[in-house]
């Protein structure tokens, strides 16, 4: 029991903190308002083309495995690389990196890093599943399809769970086909306002939300 007053709760200073951040918006406002946004865009993109595709790929197999969205290069590729590659050719490279990352993730995760991505793992919260034979299939659906861990954090708990390789590949590349194949569709259309493969990249996400709406239904972990 306490013998003295209960102290309240300190309040954050509201006022100097919202004056603060009105002088760090201002001066950010006059530091950056002559800058070229445009072109250095521009600037950015003729640097990752300069460096090529197979440089750009290689990226895209690495960088999301240590947890870089890939959203990045999946909404990029088609506007960077379609003019040399052309759009199916872009698409089959992209498809081909995420078939990659999901073979590295998984190895890292099963083999060469295993300790640090457990901890990892568990720094996030999330556990391992217990998997066997007959439940494989059913957990890598229901962990890709049911909002959660980021990607690379669900490839790398697969990984640890020691699903069987070749479940784990199929059915995590046929989960991201949909989202990819309409992202780098979508993109393309973005940066160049072309609005029917806008529409096109639009549709196939929206078909792929209705479907994978119906899949994780299926394999949704049943209560009890």
């Amino acid at each position: 029991m306490s013998t003295g007053a209960e102290q309240p709760p300190k309040k954050l200073p509201v006022v100097p903190l919202a004056a603060a951040a009105l002088l760090f918006g201002a001066a950010a406002c006059l530091l950056f308002r002559h800058l070229d946004y445009q072109g250095l865009l521009a600037q950015g993109a003729a640097l990752i083309r300069r460096a090529g595709p197979g440089t750009y790929f290689a990226a895209a197999v690495l960088l999301p495995a240590a947890g870089a969205p890939l959203s990045a290069f999946t909404l990029t590729a088609g506007e960077l690389f379609g003019p040399t590659l052309t759009l199916p050719g872009v698409i089959a490279a992209m498809l081909a990196a995420i078939w990659i990352n999901l073979a590295l993730t998984y190895w890292l995760a099963r083999y060469a890093l295993r300790p640090l991505v457990l901890r990892v793992i568990t720094r996030y919260g999330y556990r391992i599943p217990t998997v066997t034979a007959s439940t494989a299939l059913s957990i890598t659906m229901a962990l890709r399809l049911t909002p959660g861990p980021p990607f690379f954090l669900q490839s790398y708990i697969l990984g640890m769970a020691e699903t069987p390789f070749w479940t784990y590949m199929i059915a995590s590349w046929l989960c991201v086909l949909p989202w990819s194949l309409g992202a780098l569709i979508l993109g393309k259309g973005a940066f160049n306002g072309n609005f029917r493969l806008l529409a096109i990249g639009a549709a196939v996400i929206a078909i792929a939300v209705v479907v994978i709406q119906q899949v994780r239904k299926r394999y949704a972990p049943k209560p009890g």
